[in-house]
């Protein structure tokens, strides 16, 4: 029988400049400050230089997330890593703006990628999503050959365009999200309850979000919910906050 070697650990240097910026529309979406607060809370504890913007329509969206983009890439300083956090009603693949109008989520991720920042190349690049993206609801359930030739190279001179980014969605496709009004989203509440006060790597924390998630129910419309979070990882390695 094999003796499997143990997996090697390598992390993403995180002793940079950590960047966050967080883009939330509050009109007809009670509970957003709650969650605002919470963010803003980890943000500091976490060591992120952040930025709020409220109510961007549509366009500002777009706008706000590429003057961070210029931002990050005119620092002369080591950029770690950088967060995005954005908060809408949406659809599957777009968030909708103050304006009523919407916007594409795949032209938001773009503007970081591995070609489009240069500062974030090959750095860790995490996008919160906490938003509907669909009409579906989840009322729960009861537990009870490939022919893809792969060519490795030994030395690594360049990089894929979208490696090294991680889309956390607050609820999986086609499904909607759920958010109190006073006490704010238990996606996000449950986000920084466990960034907070555990340690590891970040997908492990999310295993973790995604179980206190699962344990809970939400009362909408007078009937009980379930919901979890959907995870997207290019990652290479490791990443650690604290």
């Amino acid at each position: 029988m094999s003796n499997p070697r143990p997996l090697e650990k390598e992390a993403y240097d995180m002793s940079g400049a950590r960047l966050a910026l967080t883009l939330c529309v509050t009109k007809a979406r009670e509970g957003s400050e709650a969650d605002l607060d919470a963010l803003e809370r980890m943000f500091r504890q976490l060591g992120f230089q952040s930025t709020t913007k409220r109510d961007p329509t549509a366009q500002q969206f777009q706008e706000e997330l590429e003057k961070f983009q210029r931002a990050i890439d005119a620092r002369e300083d080591f950029v770690s890593c950088a967060f995005v956090v954005l908060m809408a009603h949406g659809l599957e693949g777009r968030l909708k703006g103050e304006d009523e109008k919407m916007v594409e989520l795949e032209n938001l991720f773009r503007v970081l990628n591995n070609k489009n920042c240069q500062a974030l190349r090959a750095k860790p690049k995490v996008y919160i999503v906490q938003a509907c993206r669909g009409e579906q609801r989840d009322p729960g359930e009861t537990v009870g050959g490939d022919n893809t030739v792969m060519i490795i190279k030994d030395d690594l001179d360049t990089i894929p365009t979208y490696t090294d980014t991680l889309h956390i969605y607050s609820t999986v496709e086609g499904y909607l999200s759920y958010r109190h009004d006073q006490d704010g989203s238990c996606f996000i509440q449950t986000l920084v309850d466990v960034f907070l006060e555990r340690k590891g790597p970040i997908l492990d924390l999310l295993t973790e979000v995604t179980r206190r998630m699962a344990e809970e129910e939400v009362v909408h419309e007078g009937e009980a919910r379930k919901l979890n979070p959907q995870i997207e990882s290019t990652l290479r390695k490791q990443l650690y906050l604290q």
